[in-house]
Order: structure tokens, then C-alpha cells, then sequence
């Protein structure tokens, strides 16, 4: 529930029992003005001498029986009046929420961290996820250099299903990771923004700009937004993706005013999301409806209190477990962060860029919040993988272009030519892409080369060399820069002519990838580049 919303919903079913409070105050203050010691003393010895000679007991302590019981008499009037903030469940009420999953399906989503991968376990929970809300709409929305609208709101769990189960990264027609591409799509896919939507963003990390987008979208947004954090918390040494970004995951939910959802083993998480959407369903307006009391809430507390009351020495027995449990926190967060001496001075910014300076670029990328400055001390640590992945993050001809050259080193030579070719298309005058274009094609043309005369003496037995890595060179003779003619045809000619609607429907029931990836490449138009920070232009 929403702040504002407790706010407006908050009242008392039984406020009169407010009145109770006049004579507790006034026995109260009757009790402490003749348990004054000091008041016949007064006309006799000075103010300050009277203070000295005074023999100091627990009364003279805020902290004391007497200040606690006063406590405890607040608390059971409290419980008397009976605060309230939310209605009763109907058993007539409607169920009208609906639920919009964002599925990220970026490259770092292949990555085996989690088994069998992340994407496809991201998959497996929200078949769970679909399985538990039976009968209830769910819309799917698919994202990574774009984003698209696999499905609208619906209730047919098994046309759902059938649809996550073809999306793959190849279906997405421009590569990155961008969750900020989701959210003109909201509006869409939910149409009517009075119903209660939560918002569930299924990814394994994004950048600053995704964070302070969803941050200016959910402000003005009725939606709930749910982060679910789909990878591993820590990386292999030699990972080709970074670990799960739980810091930045946890600051995008934040930042939506939404929570944030651990991966679980076992069905913990799926359960924990549920909940969450259950807990923002509109009960009907039934003035009928009886009010929860709230009250019973407060029992804990003064039962805690009252426990205390007739034990001897009970002041010093209630700090004990406080003083012990603030020293049990400091190693606590201590050891949340291994920087922790560093971070009182510095930002994990200004860190980065002191140790890339010192040479020490690993450790840099590690400290660095932005994708851009990450991808950067990355590609100077030769850890062209992960630098390709955060500059896959970033949406500027730029970091198209270093993302390029990121490939080129990581030796995939036909990603890297592609990606050239992309920017070429955007962009003719791209000098130093047209260049770097034809150095990568001159190396997978040697490839072939060497990969034809190696297959003319070994013979027919011989594979190419680039069958046991097809994202390197492939064997291919070249590769042509001419896009295929596609055949496209309006919605009114595929209803009116019964042979074209029958192929149309064959073909979707037979590939529902291939119809995703023609329709996402149909939708998909270039969005307005994003500010990138000056990064080296690298010449593979």
C-alpha cells in the first residue's frame, strides 16, 4: 500500500476511547509531584546544594518504571480505539489486478551461472509464477536493445506459455540492455491505468539511466513495480558476465517505490511475488465492508514492556540486549562491504577512477556504478567479454562502436563486422567504423582461406575451422551487407483472404520464434541516442 493511500484510509473505529488518556495524564503527574523528595526542602537549602545532597535512584532516570508504564497505558488506549487503514477482504470482491512481466532477454541472460541458464530459469519461475494465477490477465513484454509486446493482457495461460517458451535473444532484433524501452509500453499493454498493475522486471542487472528513468516514471505511476533478480551473487573468476548486480537491482526498485525479489531454489520467491501482487488488489467500493482493526498489532510491544515490570534490576537487563546487539552489527557491515573504509570518503566513482589511473583496471570496473566507465576499465584489463556486455548497455553510436571493438578483440569477428555494418548503415560518414569493418573482414576472409586449403589436404574428414565456433568465422565465403526483401501483409488482406490468414496461422503455430523475431523487426525503430561519457576509440 502506498503512503499516500494509508494516509487517506487511516482512522479510528473507536476514537472515544481517546478521553481515557485526561486521567491517566493527570495521575500521572499527580503521582511524580508527590514523589518530589525535594519540595519541603526548598524553602530551607539552596537550589544547588539541594541538588547535591540529593540521593539519586531510578526515578530520577527517564528510563524508569514509571515513564514505562505510562508508555504501556498510551499503547493499550491506542489498542482501544482501534486504528484501521485497510478494508476487509470480500469474499464478492472482484479480482481485477493484473500483472505486466518484463523479461529481459539480453546475451548476459545465456550465461550459466544459474542452471540451465538464467534466462531459461527466469522462464521456469514464470511458468510458476502463471501456473499460481490461474484465470487472472498477465501481459509479456520482451527487451534488450528494444523492447516489444510479445502478448497483451490475458488470461489463456497456455498461449502465454507457448510464447515465453520462443523467446530467445535471437528473436530480438537490436542487441543491448535497456529496461528504460519498457516503459512506453506499460500504457499500452494496460490500457485502463485505474486498474491495480503491478509491474514485474525479470534481469540480472541495469544502468544509472534505467534506474532515474523508472524513478521519473513510477512518481507519476498508480503501478506497483516488482525487481526479480534472476543470476548468481558472486562470478566465476573467468566469467564471461558479470554477477548478478544486486546493488543496482535494489536502487531500480527503490527508485519505483517497488521491492525486490531474491532468486529461490525453490518456490520462496514465487510465493514472495505473489503475495506482493495480492497485496495490491482493489477491493471493491462496498461501504458494507467491514474496516480491519489494527490495534491487535500493538499487543507485542506492550506485552514486551509489561514483561519487564516486576523484575528486579529491569533496567540494566533491557539495555544488555540492545548494547549486544549493536556490537554484533558492526562486524555485520563490516563485512557487507570490503570497501567500507573507502566508502566514507569517496564515492565508488571517484574509487574507480583512482585505481584506473594506478593501473589496476579490474578492480576499477569492479567499483565503477556507470556501465560506461565499467566497459572502459574493462577493455583496459582485456577483458573484452564483460566490456562488450556494459557498452551493449549503453544506446549511442559510440558505444556501438566500442562495443564492436570489444568483440573484434574477443576474436568474434562476425558480431564485431555486423555491428560495424549497423552503425555504417546509420551513420556512412563513421570513418573509423568503415575502416575497422574492413580490417575484421580481411581477418575472416584469411580465416576462410586457411580453413579451404586446410580442407583440401586433410579431405573430405577435415571440418572448418569454423564449425567448433560459428560466432568467430564460420567458413563462410563473405558476408553480404544487402537485408532480405520481407514480404509483409496487412491485417484487412490476411482476413479477407482465407489462404493467406491459413499460412499466416500455420506459421505461427509451427515457430512462434520466428514470428516473434519478424514482428519484433517490424516494430523495432532506432530510439533517440542516450549521452555516453568519452571513452577511447580502440582500433582492433
Amino acid at each position: 500500500m502506498q503512503l499516500e493511500q494509508f494516509i487517506e484510509n487511516f482512522h479510528f473505529l473507536r476514537p472515544a476511547w481517546l478521553f481515557l488518556l485526561l486521567p491517566i495524564i493527570g495521575i500521572s503527574a499527580l503521582l511524580r509531584r508527590q514523589q518530589d523528595e525535594t519540595r519541603g526542602w526548598q524553602a530551607i537549602i539552596a537550589p544547588h546544594l539541594l541538588e547535591a545532597l540529593r540521593v539519586r535512584q531510578y526515578r530520577s532516570h527517564w528510563f524508569n518504571p514509571a515513564s514505562l508504564s505510562l508508555l504501556l497505558m498510551g499503547l493499550l488506549v491506542l489498542i482501544l480505539m482501534g486504528p484501521s487503514w485497510q478494508q476487509q477482504p470480500s469474499p464478492l470482491a472482484r479480482d481485477e489486478a493484473a500483472l505486466v512481466i518484463a523479461l529481459d532477454v539480453s546475451a548476459s541472460m545465456e550465461y550459466r551461472d544459474v542452471q540451465p541458464t538464467r534466462l531459461k530459469r527466469a522462464k521456469q519461475k514464470i511458468s510458476d509464477l502463471l501456473e499460481q494465477r490461474s484465470g487472472s490477465r498477465t501481459a509479456l513484454i520482451a527487451y534488450a536493445g528494444s523492447a516489444h509486446t510479445v502478448l497483451p493482457l490475458t488470461d489463456d495461460v497456455q498461449i502465454l506459455n507457448q510464447y515465453l517458451s520462443a523467446i530467445e535473444p535471437d528473436v530480438m532484433p537490436r542487441a543491448g540492455k535497456f529496461a528504460e524501452y519498457v516503459l512506453p509500453l506499460l500504457t499500452q499493454v494496460t490500457g485502463d491505468e485505474s486498474l491495480p498493475t503491478t509491474i514485474l522486471l525479470l534481469t540480472d542487472g541495469v544502468s544509472n539511466e534505467s534506474v532515474q528513468a523508472f524513478s521519473n516514471y513510477f512518481d507519476n505511476s498508480p503501478y506497483q513495480l516488482l525487481v526479480w533478480g534472476i543470476g548468481a551473487e558472486t562470478a566465476a573468476e573467468e566469467s564471461p558476465y558479470p554477477a548478478l548486480e544486486i546493488t543496482a537491482l535494489k536502487q531500480l526498485a527503490s527508485a519505483g517505490s517497488g521491492h525486490y525479489i531474491d532468486l529461490t531454489v525453490d518456490q520462496a520467491d514465487v510465493k514472495n511475488v505473489l503475495r506482493r501482487i495480492d497485496s495490491w488488489y482493489v477491493i471493491s467500493d462496498d461501504e458494507a465492508v467491514p474496516w480491519q482493526d489494527g490495534g491487535y498489532w500493538l499487543l507485542f510491544p506492550a506485552l514486551a514492556i509489561f514483561a519487564l515490570w516486576f523484575r528486579k534490576g529491569w533496567t540494566l537487563q533491557w539495555c544488555l540486549p540492545w548494547l549486544l546487539l549493536g556490537l554484533l552489527a558492526q562486524p555485520q557491515q563490516a563485512v557487507a562491504s570490503e570497501h567500507w573504509f573507502a566508502d566514507l570518503w569517496l564515492t565508488p566513482q571517484q574509487q574507480g577512477r583512482l585505481l584506473l589511473k594506478r593501473g589496476d583496471y579490474r578492480a576499477a570496473a569492479q567499483r565503477f556504478n556507470d556501465p560506461a566507465w565499467k566497459a572502459l576499465a574493462y577493455y583496459y584489463a582485456e577483458e573484452f567479454t564483460l566490456a562488450a556486455e556494459y557498452y551493449s548497455r549503453i544506446d549511442s553510436e559510440t558505444a556501438r562502436f566500442n562495443r564492436a571493438n570489444a568483440l573484434a578483440q574477443s576474436q568474434n569477428y562476425l558480431p564485431a563486422v555486423r555491428l560495424y555494418q549497423e552503425i555504417l548503415d546509420d551513420n556512412p560518414s563513421n570513418a573509423a567504423a568503415l575502416r575497422n569493418r574492413d580490417i575484421v573482414q580481411q581477418i575472416i576472409d584469411a580465416i576462410n582461406l586457411m580453413s579451404q586449403s586446410q580442407q583440401e589436404e586433410a579431405g573430405e574428414g577435415s571440418k572448418e575451422l569454423g564449425e567448433s565456433d560459428p560466432e568467430r568465422a564460420e567458413g563462410a565465403e563473405r558476408i553480404s551487407f544487402e537485408k532480405a526483401e520481407l514480404v509483409s501483409y496487412s491485417a484487412e488482406e490476411i482476413l479477407q483472404d482465407p489462404k493467406i490468414a491459413e499460412m499466416w496461422m500455420r506459421g505461427v503455430q509451427r515457430d512462434p520464434a520466428q514470428f516473434l523475431a519478424i514482428k519484433f523487426s517490424m516494430q523495432e525503430q532506432p530510439p533517440a541516442p542516450a549521452q555516453l561519457p568519452a571513452a577511447t576509440e580502440a582500433t582492433p
